[in-house]
């Protein structure tokens, strides 16, 4: 094989566009750039930053986001309670030393799994399903938000 034996392949290179050539060449008189104005100019390049349309505005606009209204929440399931052994009010401080809550979030128990003992839970929120096998064992749920509404409410009055 010698280099002059050589043969391109037909789809590698195109060939280069010769345009100001005429107008048999489909490319002639103003050479593909339109009549007049910046961009039929040699050395015009737009600029990104003042082109006249703010940035902000060349954006779409996307949907509707809930973020500002969300609130971090930490989820503990029933079958998580078990770990915390022989005791009978389960709260934040104990999850913590059991290493089920990691979070200082609000947290939330989720009726996911068996409760076994009655225990007296304390909590942020229950969902309606761990409430009512909390109840069936014996237990009790104390939901917190409750009570600090029921504190703010008994301050007012007086």
């Amino acid at each position: 094989m010698k280099l002059h034996t050589l043969v391109r392949e037909k789809s590698s290179a195109r060939p280069r566009k010769r345009v100001g050539r005429g107008a048999g060449s489909g490319m002639g008189k103003t050479s593909g750039r339109g009549h007049k104005g910046g961009k039929a100019r040699s050395g015009y390049s737009p600029s990104p930053v003042s082109s006249g349309i703010p940035f902000y505005r060349r954006l779409p606009k996307r949907g509707f986001d809930n973020k500002r209204f969300s609130q971090e929440m930490a989820y503990v399931n029933l079958r998580d309670l078990d770990r915390c052994g022989e005791v009978e009010v389960i709260d934040r401080s104990l999850l913590r030393q059991k290493g089920i809550l990691s979070s200082d979030a609000p947290y939330k128990v989720l009726g996911q799994g068996e409760i076994h003992r009655p225990y007296k839970i304390i909590a942020d929120r229950f969902s309606a399903s761990a409430k009512a096998k909390i109840l069936a064992a014996g237990g009790e749920a104390v939901e917190l938000v409750v009570q600090e509404t029921q504190e703010t409410q008994n301050k007012i009055e007086k």
